[in-house]
């Protein structure tokens, strides 16, 4: 029956403060960011309080993560590691909107992506977010019904594949030079299996007659590909695209400048100083 009591103490309480927060920025209207940062301060010092831990109390396992990050379409887990839980209860909080998500192994919330982990006995009490978008990126709130509650804030960064050729979009080359282009692919699950260009949208084809044409390829967190074009000619001029396969393609556009243009360069350079 004690049990029963703290836990339902604990929601009233817990339910109270959303409610009071929610009034305060204004249930009838749409709430700046300026009022949902100030809702999430005060919820975070009136509420989250620090308080010395007594004896025997619950706590946070140092190892508890503060910030992860995860991919866009790719579930991910938010954990937290809690000591001695006794006869408390674990909570996940959203601080964009003082969202209560989960409480213990229930899930708390109609957004069907979000879902409660926690196996018995564990000490995990994890947050898993089905296909997660860049709009769920932000800070999440661990939360233990001590009186008052405690919490451990994490930080969550969705972010998505993105392909750069570096210099880009438009790269000036003087004939006869070489033209380099280095194509960084970041933040994709795993590292491309493949990573091709195209030229004037075909692909470039390394063992044409042309030749002087060669490619340099590392795979790892960041995968990056280098293009090397040797002997630059005008018909070298043009769109050239990078294309990874798992992640969008780039693009950017060569200028091949003939001797010409550098002439008329050289006379408006000295002219200008």
């Amino acid at each position: 029956m004690a049990r029963a009591t703290a836990a339902c103490l604990f929601t009233v309480h817990f339910l109270s403060c959303i409610i009071v927060c929610r009034q305060d920025s204004g249930s009838n209207r749409p709430r700046d960011q300026n009022t949902v940062s100030e809702s999430s301060r005060r919820f975070r010092t009136e509420f989250l309080e620090d308080w010395p831990q007594t004896p025997g109390a619950p706590y946070f396992d140092p190892s508890t993560p503060d910030n992860v990050t995860g991919l866009v379409g790719h579930p991910v887990i938010l954990l937290c590691k809690v000591k001695n839980l006794q006869n408390r209860t674990v909570s996940w909080v959203r601080h964009r909107d003082i969202h209560l998500l989960t409480v213990g192994r229930y899930t708390y919330t109609s957004d069907q992506r979000f879902e409660a982990q926690h196996k018995p006995r564990s000490e995990e009490w994890a947050l898993k977010i089905r296909s997660p978008q860049k709009r769920d990126s932000g800070q999440y709130e661990c939360q233990i019904s001590t009186t008052p509650p405690i919490g451990h804030a994490v930080y969550l960064n969705i972010v998505e594949p993105e392909t750069e050729i570096m210099g880009g979009p438009d790269l000036f080359i003087y004939a006869g030079s070489t033209i380099n282009l280095t194509c960084i692919v970041r933040h994709t699950p795993e590292p491309p299996s493949t990573i091709n260009w195209t030229h004037r949208g075909k692909t470039i084809n390394f063992d044409s007659t042309r030749g002087g044409i060669s490619l340099v390829t590392e795979k790892g967190i960041h995968s990056s590909s280098r293009l090397l074009v040797q002997a630059a000619r005008t018909s070298d001029a043009g769109a050239y695209q990078c294309v990874p396969d798992n992640a969008l393609t780039a693009t950017a556009r060569v200028h091949v400048l003939t001797g010409e243009f550098y002439l008329l360069t050289s006379k408006f350079y000295l002219h200008t100083q």
